[in-house]
Parts: C-alpha cells; structure tokens; sequence
C-alpha cells in the first residue's frame, strides 16, 4: 500500500491504517488486547543496532531528508566520481600472492580475462618475493586494472619494484594508472600485524606524491577494527582518527594539505547486512570530506574507497553458506559506492584444501558473485541507486553522526596514537564484541549453519583449521562447541548424546522436539530417542507439563538419568519442588554457549 504524507507532524490515514494493522498483528501475537499496546505500536518492532541507532520498521516522506548533491560534488556521499563508467560499475578486484612470481603472473592474467578488473598483490612475507614483482606484474594494462600492494614491512622495497616497471611503461595519460602501495602502519598497530613504521609511510608519501601516475602510499584500513569486533560507527569513526594522525605527520614532514589528503584511501568491510553496508560506505565519504573541509581543502576530500567483504561474518561451519553473505555484502558495497571490491572466497576462514575443493573453484565463485551483480543485474548502471531511500539516506546520516562522535572521542584522548596506547580503542570495541557474542549466545543473532540449522553430518575439521584464528568471527564460540565434538567423536566413534523425551502427541511435542534438536545440534550433541544418554530433555506443551511432567521426571530418575532438563519456561511447572522438578530448562533465549557448555562437560567432552 503506498504510504502518502503532508507536511504536518500528524499521521496521513494512509499510515493510520497501517498503524492500526500492526497493532492487530502485534496484539494477536502477544496474546492481548489491542488497546494495551502504547500509542505508537510500530515502536516495538524497531531494531537497535550496535552504535545506539535505532532502525525504524517503515519509514515515510515524513523522513525525508535534503537531497544530497550529486555524485562527485562535495560531500561526495552520493559517490566521488561524476564521470564514472556505467557499463563497468566498480572495479573487481581479487588478491594473488605465492611464492612463485610467475605462477602468480599467471593467475593474475587469467583472472583479468575472467572479468578481473582490478589488482591486489601481496609481497615479501604476504606473497611474491619483492625481487619477483616485475615477473607477477607482467603483461599488466596497468591504466585499465588499478594495483593495491600488500607488503607489510617491505612496502618500501616493494614500491621500488613498482616503480621501477612502471618507469618503463608506456601510457597515453599517466595520471590513469592507479596505484596504491597499501602502507598500514597505524592500523596494523591496532591490530598486531607486521608493517612499514609511520616514519617510513610518511617517506614513502613524498615518493608517491612526485610520481607522474596517481599513486597513494597509504591505506586506511578499517577492517583492522571490524575484524577485532568493532561496530559500523565505531570502524569509521577509529579509521576518520588514524587518517587524522597520518595528515598530521605528512603535513609535519612539509607536505601541503592537498597533497597529504590526496595520499590516503580507505578500505573497510562489507557485511551482508546489505543496509548498513550501503550507508557504511556513503557515511565514510561525508565524514572524509568534512575532515578535508576544516583543513581547508574540500575539493580533495575525495578518498577512494576499497571494500572487503567482511572475514568476521564468514563461518567454518556450513561454509557454503558464505557464498550468500558475500552476495549480499558485495551488492551493499558496490550499491554504497565502493570504487574496488574485494570477495573473498567462501572457504576464507578454512585452511587450503579443508573443503577438498580446488583454489579455482573457490575463486571463481567469489570472481562470479561479483560479475553476476554487474553484468547480470547491472548494479553498476546507476550511481547511488539507494539515494532516496528515506531508510538509508536516514540511516547514512545517523551512522555518520555516530561515527564522528567516536572520533571526536578519540581526538579529545588526545588522537589515534595516544587513544590506542591508553587501551580506549580495545575497551570501547571489546565492549561491542561482547555484546554482539552474547546476542550470537543468545541466539538472537543468527549465524546460519552455526547456532541456527547446523549440520551434525559435516566432516570433522582438521586440527588446522581448529587453530585457525585472528578475526573475532560471529559464530566462533559454537563452533568451538563443535571442535569439542569432533575430538569426542574421534575418540568414541559417536558424538556426545542427549536423550528427548517427546510428552503427548506430536502436534503438541514437535515445536519443542524440534527446537531443543536444533539447539543441541549448534553445540555438536546428537539428540536421541532411545534409552543410554545420561542427560535427557522433556518436550511437550505446557499444558501437558502441568498433568505429566513429574512422573516424568521420576521415571526418568529411576532409569539412571543424571540429568532432567525441560523445553520450555520454569513457569510451566512452577509447582513442582524436590525430586520432581526438572534440573534446568531449555529456552529460546537462554545464553546457548553457556549451557551447551556445561552438557559437554557433563558428557565428557575434551574441552
């Protein structure tokens, strides 16, 4: 139904009557009178996200918002590049590293005649030998496939390399081919990785800045930041400070301004909340152009933008269930504006070969995600599709607000360096971690295959893979709960087992048989009917409780049970004390992580 609106404050009856269905729905699902619901009823299915923001259901004209300017006009929200083409849309870029310069050549020519229009090179201790970059790059249009560098600690050497092919390349318009030479060193502080040292990032700068190509020394990456748990707002806002503190130290190495902003890009993480993403990446720009306006040079407030889809939100469990996050993640990035994305396979999070599947295969399948998006739903024909959206332009807004808020928190510390030295940055992002990783306990974040459908079949993981770590993934703490079933089913050729006891007949058991089998599952334990387990769980309605819980509990006590547990809420059988009444009950929003735990440790699983 279309939703029409005035200019007043009251509701139109168009909304009125939507107003009214939502309250029919939400009272016939709470069970209650529609007259008990507050006056604005739509309230109670808003959503409140990890910043504070809160994520209306509808959202109306009465949301509009000022229309931005367009793509390529200060604040570049809508997009930094007026001109960009349309039958291309964003830059597809894939990474290549190996020890072999001219295997990696290789691989990279033929993924630029797959639809591969953008580079990512690792080097020294990260991929290619540095000696061996000229052979990796040969053949190369380097005018048409725009080169990242990824070189940790030999970004110096790195960049002469490059330097050094491209001074005997041939180009109509130099300024054309694009380079960055990927230098991290204050967001690899963060994140404890090997990189150049913010004096040789600023040296670098200067070569960069009296070379003829456009060339950009340094990278500001926020997936440093997301990857250790950190919100939207809070990747933003960290990244808006770090790019602060690397003006300073270019402008204090005698760099004027235009020069210094024209050094830096941006790289952040994609997610498949395709929603947050799109604005995620719109918010960046405006809060990049704001810093360029105070230091007094807006028309270069411009940074390119480098997507990632998110390492956090892949799991190790149900992998193939990644190809649909990185569909959702790409389209958010490439919808939100990004100039390069980067897929990365399916299989990230798992050793070479865990899925016995070839590296072809997996980077095909994160190649084509992309090219699906572009040549088959042509994403790229139209700059800022989302723009009047009332939702993201409302969301970008109040992302970018948010974001500068925790910069400003940081700049009062006293700046990047100073906030990561006092801990201000790992205390405010460990505290989001821990609420996501509760709401994931909880289940009321669900990571499909991990704590919701999980799959008990799936091939154990290597000891590899069980070690592999390093981002603060969304379902690791389940899938820790499954490593501890694989060593127990390694050990006694079963996994750990708990009995359910379904009461009544199936239209009253299923619900919860149902549910406490999937729940059980998300831990590595096979639910069983027969007799053997140790710990069993009661399913049934409350209703049924009520009249045959007790004996229940008793029979079950009597054949050796250690353990009752009860589906359901304590109040279903609220009356019932002693040797009758169930040791624990098995609910929808029960911290899943902690009490799978302790049915692990009950049934002796190696932890």
């Amino acid at each position: 139904m279309p939703i029409a609106s005035d200019s007043g404050t009251e509701p139109v009856p168009e909304f009125a009557a939507w107003r009214k269905g939502v309250a029919g729905v939400l009272a016939k699902a709470r069970r209650v009178d529609a007259s008990e619901l507050p006056d604005e009823p739509e309230k109670l299915l808003a959503v409140t996200t990890y910043d504070g923001l809160t994520v209306n259901p509808l959202y109306t004209r009465r949301d509009e918002l000022p229309e931005q300017p367009l793509p390529g006009q200060f604040p570049y929200v809508r997009g930094g590049d007026a001109t960009r083409d349309v039958h291309r849309g964003w830059f597809v870029s894939q990474r290549f590293g190996g020890p072999d310069a001219k295997a990696v050549n290789e691989d990279i020519l033929f993924a630029l005649e797959n639809g591969v229009s953008a580079v990512w090179l690792g080097v020294a201790e990260r991929g290619v030998p540095v000696e061996g970059i000229a052979t990796a790059l040969k053949g190369l249009l380097f005018e048409l496939a725009p080169l990242t560098l990824d070189a940790g600690p030999a970004a110096n050497e790195a960049a002469a390399q490059v330097f050094s092919v491209l001074d005997g390349y041939e180009a109509p318009n130099r300024k054309d081919i694009r380079v960055s030479l990927g230098a991290t060193p204050l967001t690899s502080l963060f994140a404890g990785s090997s990189a150049i040292d913010l004096d040789g990032a600023v040296a670098l700068a200067q070569q960069a800045v009296a070379r003829t190509e456009t060339v950009r020394a340094i990278t500001v990456c926020g997936i440093a930041f997301h990857n250790s748990g950190a919100s939207d707002a809070q990747e933003l806002g960290a990244a808006v400070a770090a790019g602060l503190e690397y003006l300073r130290s270019l402008t204090d190495a005698g760099a004027d301004i235009a020069d210094a902003l024209g050094q830096l890009e941006f790289r952040f993480a994609a997610t498949d909340d395709q929603f947050e993403t799109i604005a995620k990446f719109r918010a960046a720009r405006k809060l990049w152009a704001r810093v360029a306006q105070v230091c007094g040079a807006p028309a270069f407030g411009n940074a390119p933008q480098q997507a990632m889809t998110s390492a956090a939100m892949m799991s190790q469990r149900d992998p193939w269930v990644n190809m649909l996050r990185t569909t959702l993640a790409a389209f958010g990035a490439g919808v939100g504006g990004a100039d390069i994305v980067t897929v990365l396979p399916f299989d990230e999070s798992l050793p070479a070969g865990e899925l016995e599947v070839s590296k072809a295969f997996s980077e095909r399948m994160a190649r084509n995600t992309q090219l699906l998006l572009l040549e088959e739903s042509h994403l790229g024909h139209v700059q800022d599709p989302a723009a009047g959206s009332w939702y993201v332009d409302a969301l970008t807004e109040e992302l970018a607000a948010k974001a500068w808020e925790f910069m400003q928190e940081i700049e009062a510390a006293g700046g990047y360096l100073a906030a990561l030295q006092a801990g201000l940055l790992a205390e405010r992002i460990a505290a989001t971690k821990a609420k996501r990783d509760s709401d994931v306990a909880h289940r009321k974040t669900a990571v499909t295959g991990v704590n919701e459908f999980p799959n008990l079949g799936e091939k154990p993981l290597s000891e590899e893979a069980r070690a592999k770590n390093g981002t603060a993934r969304y379902g690791a703490a389940f899938e820790a709960l499954r490593n501890r079933s694989d060593a127990y089913l390694a050990v006694n050729g079963v996994r750990p087992r708990v009995r359910l006891v379904p009461l009544g007949p199936v239209s009253e058991n299923n619900v919860r048989v149902t549910f406490t089998t999937n729940l059980l599952a998300s831990g590595g334990i096979e639910a069983v009917t027969e007799t053997g387990p140790s710990i069993a769980v009661l399913c049934g309605s409350d209703t049924r409780y009520g009249t045959d819980a007790a004996a229940a509990v008793a029979e079950l006590r009597a054949g050796g049970v250690t353990t009752v547990l009860l589906a359901g809420p304590e109040k279903a059988v609220a009356e019932l004390s002693g040797a009758d009444r169930p040791d624990g009950f098995v609910t929808a929003r029960m911290d899943a992580v902690a009490a799978l735990t302790g049915l692990l440790e009950k049934l002796g699983a190696p932890a």
